[in-house]
């Protein structure tokens, strides 16, 4: 046998292994559809963009690395499934149960959560930019926080100071969401209500014993301040090397903050 004929026997083979598998899941996509039933089916790597799953029953279903960017999941039955490394992108998930599914590296950028249930699911590590309706059951104080700083990273404030809030909510005394809120908040225009959670951060630092925390609150202060009153008498002159201070070290606030915080 020459090498050509081995190459095609080879390639030939391949195809054979390949074709079964390619056709049970294109089989199990159109049960889906047809049906909107697939509990603990096999739709590892499906390609569902779009899709009208709306009540779809997929308790259990492996959809790992699946593509369900921008689908219609509206009070689907996703309890327990495996959802690592999909993407529900754009995702209309509005009443859907999630109840233990695992949301780890989950692309829910976008996605709608209105009333969703996310009971004891795995979303830690998902991508939650811009998700619209976030549960306020979803995680512990901590992960709002980190989910707004993520949401201030790339301008959404008003999601920012949600996640915030919604961290203050379960642990008030939480300096690092009152200060991140402060600077989502002048970032929106509301030096006032920026000053006034700067301050709050200022005394809460000061109360836990961080140096650090209470310094560049202060700093945050002084800056906010200056940017509401700046043809005030005790910002003139000298106050422009603190002010530049003050900006320098802000510009380096959330890692910072997030060592504070953890």
């Amino acid at each position: 046998m020459n090498f050509r004929i081995l190459a095609t026997v080879v390639v030939l083979s391949a195809v054979t292994l390949v074709q079964p598998s390619q056709a049970g899941n294109l089989e199990t996509i159109r049960q889906l559809l047809s049906s909107k039933e697939c509990a603990n089916c096999n739709l590892a790597g499906a390609g569902l963009v779009l899709a009208d799953l709306a009540g779809a029953n997929l308790a259990g279903a492996n959809l790992v690395g699946a593509n369900l960017s921008r689908a219609n999941l509206t009070g689907a039955n996703l309890k327990g499934a495996n959802l690592t490394g999909a993407s529900l992108h754009g995702a209309n998930l509005t009443g859907a149960n999630l109840a233990g599914a695992n949301l780890n590296g989950t692309d829910l950028r976008g996605a709608y959560l209105m009333n969703a249930v996310l009971t004891e699911s795995n979303i830690k590590d998902a991508q939650l930019v811009g998700v619209i309706g976030m549960p306020t059951n979803t995680g512990n104080a901590e992960d709002y926080y980190y989910w707004g700083v993520q949401e201030a990273k790339e301008k959404n404030y008003v999601n920012a100071i949600d996640f915030y809030t919604q961290a203050i909510r379960l642990k008030p005394d939480l300096a690092a969401a009152y200060f991140g809120r402060s600077m989502a908040r002048a970032d929106l225009g509301d030096l006032a209500g920026a000053i006034e959670d700067a301050r709050y951060a200022q005394q809460l630092y000061k109360t836990l014993g961080s140096e650090e925390g209470e310094k560049i609150s202060t700093q945050l202060v002084q800056v906010l301040e200056y940017q509401q009153n700046p043809e005030e008498p005790e910002y003139k002159g000298g106050f422009l090397g603190v002010l530049q201070q003050g900006l320098g070290t802000l510009q380096q606030a959330t890692p910072l903050l997030l060592r504070l915080l953890f």
